[in-house]
């Protein structure tokens, strides 16, 4: 069995304007001064400080950017296209609110934009290759999403052609991160397609069950789904194979609930908390994914409706610290066992 590995944090919510947050250098020495010892690296948006396009082409790009990290004790968790695999599948009804995550040329443009998005997640797998990486972060897309509640009623097959459509564009990115041995890992999150258990399963039936389609766990999103996230990592463990570390609190009252009211995050009865100011047991969580062997890496994603991140940041490093289970290499009776005698085991039971 393996320990899981971490502490980690993701970039993305915390890559800025402002030093150190403005150059990957600077902000690995700040997340190395934290406490970790990986850092999950976005490669999309216009703040990135990572060259995707040029780590895909280059293996001295993809030496250089590790041997740097590595002199702050860091090494890349996985590489993040969150960003564009979002844009592998929008419906309509999101292509304005979508056209952000896309550069200028493509805005407007929702075929051209879909093809770059798709071109960005094969080149992901190239340069997850080159870094020796084995797993990576994305979403899936969303082209059902507008139809999630069941009314007014769905024409019969509207949402199983979603779902078919869904793997036809994701079948061909598969099969590159097949060929450069590399996991796509989709985060499970509402506002995506493959948002539960029962969607992931269908999302697996369009793509044949491809060996690279696999599980990016974060247990705030079931929280605030009301979804039973220890079950789930029962269920799915053989294909977790990347770990949001996230907390996340659900307090409805007699005026709102799960769908939130259309209120903003600090007023909704579920919304996103820093490290163990939620109500996840995350005791439980690594207990489990530690007795199903996972492989993978803990990464701090903070997302905090009240608390300011530098804090969050500050206080995640030592909290996943706490809860990694180093694995033990024995059973803890080992002292008493008394080796194995055929013999002696039959005429135990009498035979």
């Amino acid at each position: 069995m393996r320990t899981l590995k971490g502490p980690g944090i993701f970039l993305a919510q915390f890559i800025g304007t402002q030093a150190p947050f403005d150059k990957l250098y600077t902000i690995a020495e700040w997340a190395a001064g934290l406490g970790y010892v990986g850092v999950q690296m976005p490669t999309g948006g216009a703040d990135s400080v990572f060259d995707l396009e040029q780590a895909a082409a280059s293996q001295a790009y993809c030496d250089d950017i590790a041997g740097m990290l590595a002199n702050h004790g860091l090494v890349i968790t996985e590489l993040s296209t969150h960003l564009q695999g979002q844009l592998v599948a929008v419906h309509p009804a999101y292509d304005d609110m979508f056209d952000g995550f896309a550069p200028p040329q493509v805005r407007g443009k929702p075929k051209d934009r879909q093809a770059w998005a798709v071109q960005q997640v094969k080149l992901a797998a190239k340069a997850s290759q080159r870094l020796g990486l084995t797993a990576h972060a994305t979403f899936s897309g969303a082209l059902a999403w507008p139809y999630l509640y069941p009314w007014p009623q769905r024409p019969a097959g509207l949402v199983e052609e979603a779902f078919a459509e869904l793997g036809r564009r994701w079948r061909p990115i598969l099969d590159a991160f097949d060929d450069a041995g590399v996991d796509a890992c989709f985060e499970i999150h509402p506002g995506e397609d493959l948002h539960d258990g029962a969607t992931f399963e269908r999302f697996l039936e369009a793509v044949g069950g491809h060996p690279r389609a696999n599980i990016l766990y974060d247990p705030s999103h079931f929280v605030l789904q009301q979804l039973d996230y220890l079950d789930f990592i029962d269920r799915y463990h053989d294909r977790i194979r990347a770990f949001h570390v996230k907390d996340a609190e659900f307090r409805p009252t007699g005026r709102s609930g799960v769908y939130g009211g259309y209120q903003g995050w600090v007023d909704r009865p579920g919304r996103f908390r820093s490290l163990g100011d939620g109500q996840i047991d995350f005791g439980a969580i690594f207990s489990k994914l530690a007795a199903y062997d996972y492989p993978g890496w803990a990464v701090l994603e903070w997302e905090c409706a009240l608390k300011h991140p530098e804090d969050g940041a500050r206080e995640g490093a030592p909290f996943i610290r706490d809860h990694i289970i180093r694995v033990t290499p024995h059973a803890f009776d080992d002292f008493a066992k008394s080796g194995i005698d055929p013999s002696r085991n039959r005429r135990l039971l009498g035979l």
